[in-house]
């Protein structure tokens, strides 16, 4: 079966990794934007492994103070895939080979699952603010007193007001009308 007999496509899931747990306590409202930048600086590491200028990271940039060092837990993110901090930078040291198999598409999964964490709690926010309405409060009730009322009743058992049905002149079948019977030609 090479499944395990789950359907193709589901997978069981597996306990996070610490890089991925780092990726995923990140704060709701600043997720994209440092994963956003924290990928960028990634890939360029990965495509270009022995370029010092992609091992060093700038910590009072505007730009990566703003998505990284200002963000709660984005350093320990970083420092998670390896990064050492010195002063008011990051360095990658040299024996620190990052691939894209991991740290890329783990960072990529973090992403979809910040996207989805959105949603619902536009949703949940959603919901907060509809509230209950009088009126849906006021037919569940109805449905219940309904539901109640009819347990009480017990169940129902009626006779059967069907006529039996016998071989008498009203019955005609197929036979009769000479269907299902050979000619003899």
């Amino acid at each position: 079966m090479g499944y395990a007999g789950y359907a193709p496509g589901n997978r069981v899931a597996d306990k996070l990794t610490p890089f991925q747990q780092a990726l995923r306590s990140l704060p709701l409202d600043k997720a994209q934007e440092s994963l956003e930048l924290i990928e960028k600086l990634t890939r360029n590491v990965v495509r270009n492994p022995g370029e010092e200028k992609f091992r060093r990271i700038n910590l009072s940039n505007p730009k990566i103070s703003a998505a990284i060092t200002d963000v709660p837990f984005a350093v320990d993110v970083m420092r998670e895939m390896g990064w050492v901090r010195d002063a008011d930078a990051l360095l990658l040291p040299p024996s620190v080979h990052l691939v894209h198999e991991m740290e890329v598409v783990g960072i990529i999964e973090a992403k979809d699952h910040y996207k989805k964490e959105e949603e619902s709690e536009r949703r949940r926010q959603m919901v907060a603010r509809k509230g209950v309405s009088a009126e849906k409060d006021a037919v569940l009730q109805q449905m219940e007193a309904d539901r109640k009322e009819k347990e009480a009743e017990g169940p129902v058992v009626h006779g059967s007001v069907a006529k039996q049905l016998c071989d008498g002149p009203n019955i005609m079948r197929a036979s009769d009308l000479g269907i299902g019977q050979s000619a003899g030609g």
